[in-house]
């Protein structure tokens, strides 16, 4: 199940959220792991076992890290913790890949090849591993205390807003959540308006571009024009953005309805300035869970320039394959992890003091790039799709099926994209007499509605947001009903 598909938002999202608020709060959390559990079988019954066991290993891990008698024998259980819930998820996502890559290097030199076969992908395998592992790393840590209750454990771990797509959450910043929180119409509105915002840039904005980012990627080499693959990427560049962002808003928007406060997971990315800014930009959870649980762990910026550069590269590396068990998403780690490392030296410090609009330009060109294999289905395809980008493709002028594709409604979608992926509202809604900007910068709705709360009437302000939000969700309503194209980039992840 999806946030953007009619039966959770007109059957599963309002009966939880009745049931909910009609329970008193010792029930809370119980129905919240039912619904979470269900929310997860939906699609895939046969691996709600799998969650459960999940679970049941690592509260019982947790506890007895919490009892070791001495703090080798607790790294210990932590090491077998850890390594149990990385071998799960071996099994699951890169056994497969694995043996058909030993097969097609090692096989033709020995003349033999082992027997394989993919197994289904567990949805939310990769997030709610490294939740796992954030957990017993809390726990060694002393950053947050074991749960006590396998129930509360359940809702860490099986969180529906956050369970398939994240954000990724660390255990140390929900801990006290889980166990006691409360929740105000303030903070449930709140949640309702960023739930919608996010529905509508999936909807809205990401399954437009998307169509046009899918047509450009399928048309074969032969018949790709340069116009044609610029076209696709700038569009793909977009739809994974508002794809991504759009569920992380919708995530949190829902956490929010119930209590809770997730991280936020971007911060307008493609204003970046430099690669390195790009990562403290984009996807902001994963970013800061392998920084403080591998990259640091590995030495981080300590020791050497060549000690450092390692750690980057075998970083970045992992963060590929954490998306996918492919070469091209681990080719798209490497990139990044290179790029990284020349940004660290002396090209770092030219970009540093290049003009803002050359350094911007420098780094969205670069993640247009990587795009390329994060999209391809296959090495050999990324490269043809960048030969037709920089060097001109065997068509000339845009493909049939692009062009008809291109009608009004894409063109400013495409417009009003470049648009939302800046902080332009943000910039509008400054206080222009000191320069500062408002402290809900990160809200959905455009300052100058909000800030009518500080000079107008509340109520009017109150009436143009719950419009705004109304037809928001109404257009999306409309959109579902009327396509049945309704991917989600990060749900196979």
């Amino acid at each position: 199940m999806v946030f953007s598909s009619i039966a959770f938002l007109f059957v599963f999202l309002p009966i939880t959220l009745g049931l909910y608020y009609l329970l008193s709060v010792r029930y809370r959390n119980l129905l919240l792991l039912g619904a979470s559990l269900i929310f997860y079988a939906w699609g895939e019954p046969i691996y709600i076992a799998l969650m459960l066991v999940s679970i049941m290993f690592n509260w019982a891990v947790g506890l007895m890290m919490a009892h070791a008698p001495r703090k080798r024998i607790e790294f210990a259980i932590l090491g077998t913790g850890v390594t149990i819930n990385l071998l799960v998820l071996a099994h699951y996502k890169y056994a497969h890949f694995l043996i058909t890559s030993f097969n097609s290097l090692v096989g033709p030199v020995i003349h033999h090849t082992i027997t394989t076969q993919q197994l289904p992908l567990p949805v939310g395998i990769s997030f709610f591993t490294f939740h796992a592992i954030s957990y017993l790393v809390d726990i060694y840590r002393r950053q947050a205390q074991a749960l006590k209750n396998p129930l509360d454990m359940g809702l860490y771990i099986s969180l529906f807003p956050q369970l398939v797509a994240g954000p990724i959450i660390r255990y140390h910043d929900v801990a006290e959540q889980i166990l006691r929180r409360n929740n105000t119409l303030e903070r449930f509105s709140s949640g309702v308006e960023r739930f919608v915002f996010g529905l509508g840039k999936k909807v809205l904005i990401a399954n437009t571009l998307g169509q046009i980012a899918d047509q450009a990627f399928n048309t074969p080499a032969g018949t790709l024009s340069a116009s044609s693959a610029w076209i696709g990427i700038i569009c793909y560049t977009l739809q994974i953005y508002f794809d991504f962002s759009g569920y992380s808003d919708m995530a949190i928007g829902l956490a929010r309805m119930f209590g809770f406060e997730l991280t936020e997971n971007f911060n307008y990315p493609y204003i970046s300035r430099s690669v390195r800014e790009f990562w403290r930009r984009w996807h902001l959870s994963l970013s800061t869970w392998f920084r403080d649980y591998l990259y640091i762990p590995l030495g981080g910026n300590r020791g050497s320039g060549l000690r450092v550069r390692l750690n980057l590269f075998a970083v970045f590396f992992l963060c590929g394959l954490w998306h996918g068990a492919s070469w091209n998403f681990a080719i798209w780690g490497i990139y990044h992890g290179v790029l990284l490392i020349i940004e660290r030296g002396r090209f770092g410090k030219l970009i540093d003091n290049s003009p803002a609009v050359v350094s911007t330009a420098y780094t969205v060109l670069m993640v247009m790039i990587g795009w390329v294999f994060f999209r391809a289905d296959t090495f050999s395809g990324a490269i043809a799709y960048l030969r037709a980008m920089f060097l001109g493709g065997a068509a000339s002028g845009l493909t049939p099926q692009i062009a008809a594709m291109l009608d009004s409604q894409a063109i400013f979608t495409i417009g009003l994209a470049f648009l939302l992926s800046t902080p332009a509202f943000i910039y509008m809604s400054r206080d222009w007499a000191d320069r500062r900007y408002p402290s809900h910068a990160h809200e959905p709705l455009p300052g100058w509605v909000r800030n009518l709360a500080i000079e107008g009437d509340s109520a009017i302000v109150m009436s143009v947001r719950s419009l705004s939000t109304a037809l928001i969700l109404l257009l999306c309503i409309a959109g579902l009903a009327t396509t049945t194209y309704n991917p989600f980039i990060y749900f196979r992840f």
